[in-house]
């Protein structure tokens, strides 16, 4: 609130707090003037500007005051000094509008401006971009402190901004974090519990890449997390499998019975039993009457009319079907109609993996829409949908453009796989160090490959989505391993299987007589989901190969990734995470943060100073900097 910051200023206060609804803000000021303004301009002027429900106080040195408005009503309470008694007094006011700035006595409008000795500045492209630190501009330069009631006219007030307060508020309340940021569940474990540990220790958040690993593996990743971070908020990945709907079954159950109290639920085109299962198991109502859902869902979408499913109630079929299993409870069920599946919306834009690289810009303001929509017609008990972004993000400027349109948090991916908490190897990391913006385009996915379904992947040094499109070609139009015709199967078995395809099958069919023998039946009875179990060998190998680091398949190497990775690398050029054994997680989320609070710096300057000084060019570009 732009409108704030400059009335701190005027009233010459050192502190001030303005809270309206689940949002507080907060902003040092000059100090040493309330007093005064308060004599000069009066209180009427703040008590008009509040809006229903507003709390607004000021603090100087020997001076403090607040208002609270009700209606019409707004009491005032001023104290002077500690030792003195508090003066109450309740005022009438029309109907309040947004804070609106109270004009000076006379016909000089301008507050004035007094430089302290020493504070003048002389590096404004540096002040801006370091966002804790407070800036006075005037015709004769930028300054860091004086006072506030003489010298010359003060032209802007840049008040420090916060990283916590780019996003909503309530996101950091609710999960007990400190900045509205995530890392990204990549599957197959890139997502380590390393990153999540490493998150959760810096009072971030971040998500366990739990899809595609095995029960056992996504079981000791759960259990090192929680024994590592037992009191932070960590989340687990819930990847919609519509081949295996057993194993989403299954982490469901694993989930619940470890505690696990956040979940990422991805690919989903629609809600499934299983999920809607996780997210009502034991909600019920509290000693005060009000809605308690234990389980919380983040849905990662692309489309609003998945993203409609997610913000509205859990169906009734599905919760009949529960009850009647015995896994919900008739009291669950009836409860459901109270809540949303997901009360966190990630709107997914060009990502790394499985995408639909739909723009961000498109994304954001039609979810937000739907959203509000959504929240009109439902009958939730106090609950609000947040919409994150996340595809895409890979430099301060992506980030504060995410936060501007209205994202109440940002959730990033591929730039994580660089970092060294990252459960990948380190040829990988060099890998995508080395990439550009166009260095990214699609090929098959291995969980859902008969139905045609892609994922975006690194094509710097890797030749899977060739080979992965030439196998898809394949199954389309042959009708069995046995059809394919002899000089391309030998072509197969020489470059890309690198062994005979009986062999190949031979191996497959052990892994699903463990896994799922249903699918083995079929296989038995289908000659082309033979194949394309053969054919899905290879594509689930090649992500394997990648994170283990085996240089003899890298041109096989399937690595998840955007476009944000190449953004990334090109904003962190010749700086300190350039180097990647000391690119860290939390220093990259850092770094991130750090810079989107400069550019709303840079913005607020040359809003208030357009027309009346000439900026220095550059000021957009804010450099990674530790700290």
């Amino acid at each position: 609130m732009s409108e704030f910051s400059e009335l701190v200023v005027r009233y010459g206060a050192r502190f001030g707090r303005l809270t309206r609804g689940a949002r507080v803000v907060e902003l040092d000021g000059p100090g040493g003037g309330l007093s005064d303004a308060v004599d000069r301009l009066g209180i009427l002027p703040l008590a008009a500007g509040l809006m229903d429900g507003d709390h607004l106080s000021l603090e100087d040195a020997g001076a403090a005051l607040s208002l609270e408005r009700s209606g019409a009503s707004v009491v005032l309470t001023v104290r002077w000094g500690e030792d003195s008694p508090a003066l109450v007094e309740e005022l009438t006011v029309e109907p309040g509008t947004p804070l609106s700035l109270p004009a000076l006595p006379g016909t000089q409008d301008a507050v004035r401006f007094q430089p302290a000795p020493g504070a003048q500045i002389s590096d404004l492209r540096s002040a801006l971009h370091d966002p804790s630190q407070k800036l006075y501009i005037t015709g004769s330069g930028v300054w860091t402190h004086g006072r506030i009631g003489t010298g010359e006219p003060l032209m802007a007030y840049i008040p420090p901004v916060n990283p916590a307060d780019l996003g909503d508020a309530s996101f950091c309340e609710t999960y007990g974090v400190r900045a509205p940021y995530i890392t990204g569940a990549m599957a197959g474990g890139i997502a380590s519990a390393d990153l999540v540990i490493a998150m959760g220790k810096a009072g971030l958040m971040g998500f366990f890449g739990a899809g595609g690993l095995s029960l056992p593996a996504i079981e000791a990743g759960v259990k090192a997390i929680k024994a590592a971070i037992p009191d932070k908020p960590a989340g687990f990945n819930l990847l919609h499998n519509p081949a295996e709907p057993m194993v989403e079954e299954a982490t469901v159950d694993l989930y619940l019975a470890n505690d696990c109290r956040i979940v990422s639920a991805a690919a989903y085109m629609t809600l499934t039993p299983a999920l809607v299962r996780y997210r009502l198991t034991g909600i019920h109502r509290g000693s005060s009457g009000q809605i308690v859902c234990r389980n919380r869902v983040f849905a990662k979408v692309s489309r609003p009319e998945v993203a409609e499913r997610f913000m509205r109630p859990a169906p009734e079929s599905i919760l009949t079907r529960l009850v009647e299993r015995g896994q919900l409870s008739a009291e669950e069920a009836a409860l459901a109609q109270y809540v949303p599946i997901a009360e966190d919306v990630t709107v997914e834009a060009d990502s790394g993996g499985h995408t639909d690289r739909r723009p961000l810009v498109v994304l954001i303001p039609a979810m937000l829409r739907l959203r509000d929509r959504v929240l009109a017609d439902t009958d939730y008990e106090g609950i609000q949908i947040r919409i994150g972004a996340a595809g895409g993000l890979g430099d301060p400027a992506s980030i504060h453009a995410a936060f501007s349109m209205g994202a109440s948090y940002v959730l990033t991916g591929s730039i994580n796989q660089s970092c060294v908490e990252a459960g990948t190897s380190r040829l990988v990391r060099e890998m995508i160090s080395a990439a550009g913006i166009a260095d990214v385009t699609t090929g098959p996915a291995p969980d859902m490959f008969e139905l045609g379904a892609h994922v975006q992947v690194l094509s710097r040094g890797s030749l899977y989505a060739q080979r992965a499109s030439r196998l898809f070609r394949i199954y389309k139009e042959c009708d069995g391993i046995d059809a394919i015709p002899e000089v391309e199967r030998s072509r197969l078995e020489r470059t890309i299987f690198r062994r005979p395809l009986a062999e190949v099958w031979s191996d497959t069919a052990d892994y699903w007589a463990q896994r799922d023998p249903r699918e083995l039946e079929k296989a038995q009875r289908d000659p082309r989901h033979q194949m394309a179990l053969t054919f899905r060998w290879y594509l689930g190998m090649t992500s394997r190969w990648a994170r283990q680091g085996d240089e003899s398949r890298k041109r096989d190497f399937q690595i998840w990734c955007g476009p944000s990775m190449g953004l990334f690398n090109d904003w962190i050029a010749g700086s300190h995470l350039e180097d990647l054994d000391a690119r860290k997680a939390p220093d990259v989320a850092d770094a991130l943060l750090r810079g989107a609070a400069g550019l709303r710096r840079v913005i607020l300057a040359r809003t208030l100073l357009a027309g009346k000084v000439l900026l220095p060019p550059g000021l957009e570009d804010v450099r990674p900097t530790a700290g």
